[in-house]
C-alpha cells in the first residue's frame, strides 16, 4: 500500500515526487512512456520565464514569478544547468512601445521588481545582431534557460535517493475508489493499492481524470510548437531570449540561446486534433522563419542541425487547473500545465504538496532527506590537469565516442548504469547530448549501441531507440548457419 501514486514523470511528476520525499511517506511514480522526461518536457523552449506575461491574479502568474526564483535553489542543490542570459521584449513602432507599458504594469503586478524598458541604441550594445527594426524592447534580467531534461532527471534521481520508487512503461488503465483506497491498474494486468492519487500527467491529464470522475474537470487541447535548432557554433550570435510581443496564441516565435550553445528558432502554434502527433510541417517551418526574422538580422539558417515539434498541454480552463476532486477525497489533478509551467514547476509541487495536501501538518518530515544531487562532470569541460588526473584513474575518458559534443565512453556508461540509467540510443543522448551536434548521432549512434548492448548485456537485436517498440534491428543479415 503506498501513501501515493504519482502518474506522470514529466517535470511536474518529478518535481512532486521530490518535495513529497521530504516527508515520510510512501510513493511511487508511474511513467507510461519508456523515460523519465519524454513528452512535454522534452520539446520546449527551455526557457525560465521571469512572469511579465501571466495575467495578474492567477496561479501562473504566482507559479511562474515563485518557480523563477526557486531554480536558484535548484541549481545549488541538484546541480542543475542555468543560463543567466536575460531576456528582450521587442517592439517596432509606437504602438508596440504602448504595450511595452502594459507589459510592465502586468510585471509590476505579478511581483516582479526587476525589469527596464530600453531604446534600440543601449539593447544593441548587448545584443548587436538585434533586427534594426527594433525601436525598443522590454529586458527582463530574470529570465534563465535551463536544460529540462536534466531537471527532471535530477528531481527523480533525488526523490528515489529519498525513499521514491520509479515505474517506466507502467501505462495506468483503470482507477477505482474503493472506501479509503485507490486501486491504480497498470498495464491492465497489475493492481496498486494507495490512499492518494496524483494526476501530474500532461498531455494525458485530461484522459487519466476520465478514468475515475463522472465528468471530467477540464479538456486538454493540444497546441503543436515547431522549431529549428542550430548547431552551437553559432553560440555568439545570440546574448538574450528575445521574444516578440505575446498575443492570445502565447508568447510567440522566439530566438532562445541553450546552455549548451545551439540556438532554437520557434515555435509557432497551432492547436491539434492529435496531442500525441509531433511531426513537423513546411508550413510551419516556414511561419517560424518568417517571423523570427523581426526579433534578429542575419539569423544563421545555414547552420540548422535539425527541426522538431512539441505538444503543449493547453486546456479549456483558463488557469493552472491544480486541485483536488470534488468527488474524492485525495485525489489531485494537475491539467493544463502549458507555459510557463517549465518555469512554475518548482512552485506548482510546492503549492501541492505544502497548500493543497497540507504535508507539512499531515506528515512527519524525513529527517534523512538529502536535497543535494551531484552530477559527473562533463569532461571536456575540465582542464588539462584534471583530465589526466581522471585519465589515470580510467582510460576510457580518452575513448571520444561522440565527436561533435565530445562525450567519452566514460561519460555513456556512467549514463548506462547511473541512478536513473538508460538502455536506449534517446536516453543517453538525454543524459549526455551524445549525438546531440552537428551530425546528430550519423558518427556514434553505432558505437552507443554497442556499449548499451556490452553493459546490459543484450544481442543489438534487443538494443532500441526509445519506446520499447522502436527497435533497431530487425534480424541479423549476415549469419553462418
Amino acid at each position: 500500500m503506498y501513501d501515493y501514486v504519482i502518474i506522470g514523470a514529466g517535470i511536474i511528476g518529478t518535481m512532486i515526487a521530490r518535495e513529497l520525499s521530504r516527508y515520510y511517506v510512501k510513493a511511487i511514480v508511474l511513467e507510461k512512456e519508456n523515460d523519465v522526461a519524454n513528452v512535454q518536457t522534452l520539446a520546449n523552449s527551455a526557457i525560465i520565464h521571469s512572469g511579465h506575461n501571466p495575467t495578474p491574479g492567477t496561479l501562473r502568474a504566482k507559479l511562474n514569478v515563485l518557480g523563477n526564483g526557486l531554480y536558484n535553489d535548484l541549481e545549488r542543490e541538484l546541480d542543475i544547468p542555468l543560463l543567466r542570459c536575460g531576456a528582450f521584449v521587442v517592439a517596432h513602432n509606437e504602438a508596440e512601445e504602448k504595450q511595452l507599458d502594459e507589459l510592465c504594469e502586468t510585471a509590476k503586478a505579478n511581483g516582479m521588481l526587476d525589469f527596464v524598458i530600453l531604446d534600440y541604441s543601449e539593447a544593441v550594445k548587448t545584443e548587436p545582431n538585434l533586427s534594426k527594426t527594433v525601436t525598443k524592447v522590454l529586458s527582463l534580467p530574470t529570465t534563465k534557460v535551463t536544460y529540462p531534461w536534466e531537471v527532471a532527471f535530477a528531481c527523480m534521481e533525488n526523490a528515489i535517493k529519498n525513499g521514491v520508487k520509479f515505474r517506466k512503461n507502467a501505462l495506468v488503465t483503470k482507477i477505482s475508489y474503493l472506501k479509503d483506497r485507490y486501486i491504480v491498474e497498470v498495464n491492465e494486468n497489475e493492481n496498486i493499492e494507495t490512499i492518494n492519487v496524483i494526476n501530474a500527467a500532461g498531455v494525458d491529464s485530461d484522459d487519466i481524470a476520465a478514468l475515475i470522475e463522472q465528468e471530467k474537470p477540464f479538456t486538454i487541447k493540444g497546441r503543436k510548437g515547431e522549431y529549428f535548432v542550430l548547431d552551437r557554433r553559432v553560440k555568439d550570435f545570440l546574448n538574450h531570449v528575445l521574444y516578440p510581443l505575446p498575443t492570445a496564441s502565447g508568447k510567440g516565435v522566439l530566438l532562445t540561446p541553450q546552455y549548451h550553445g545551439n540556438i532554437l528558432v520557434g515555435p509557432n502554434s497551432q492547436y491539434v486534433e492529435d496531442k500525441h502527433k509531433t511531426d513537423v510541417s513546411f508550413d510551419g517551418l516556414d511561419y517560424v522563419r518568417e517571423h523570427a526574422n523581426s526579433l534578429a538580422d542575419n539569423i544563421p539558417y545555414n547552420k540548422i542541425i535539425r527541426s522538431f515539434a512539441g505538444i503543449r498541454a493547453s486546456s479549456d480552463y483558463d488557469d493552472f487547473y491544480i486541485k483536488e476532486s470534488a468527488r474524492y477525497k485525495g485525489l489531485y489533478h494537475l491539467g493544463g500545465i502549458d507555459s510557463p509551467g517549465l518555469s512554475a514547476a518548482p512552485a506548482i509541487a510546492k503549492y501541492l504538496v505544502e497548500e493543497l495536501i497540507d504535508a507539512p501538518n499531515k506528515y512527519e518530515k524525513n529527517d534523512n532527506f538529502n536535497p543535494y544531487r551531484h552530477k559527473n562532470p562533463e569532461f571536456h569541460t575540465l582542464t588539462m590537469e584534471k583530465r589526466m588526473e581522471m585519465l589515470k584513474h580510467n582510460p576510457t575518458y580518452g575513448n571520444i565516442v561522440c565527436k561533435c559534443e565530445l562525450i567519452t565512453e566514460k561519460e555513456i556508461v556512467d549514463a548506462i548504469n547511473g541512478p536513473l540509467g538508460s538502455d536506449t540510443i534517446k536516453g543517453i543522448k538525454k543524459r549526455t547530448r551524445a549525438g546531440a551536434g552537428l551530425c546528430q548521432g550519423g558518427y556514434c549512434e553505432e558505437k552507443i549501441m554497442k556499449l548499451i548492448a556490452r553493459e546490459k548485456h543484450l544481442s543489438p537485436l534487443e538494443i532500441s531507440y526509445d519506446s520499447l517498440e522502436s527497435k533497431l534491428f530487425v534480424s541479423e543479415t549476415k549469419v553462418r548457419k
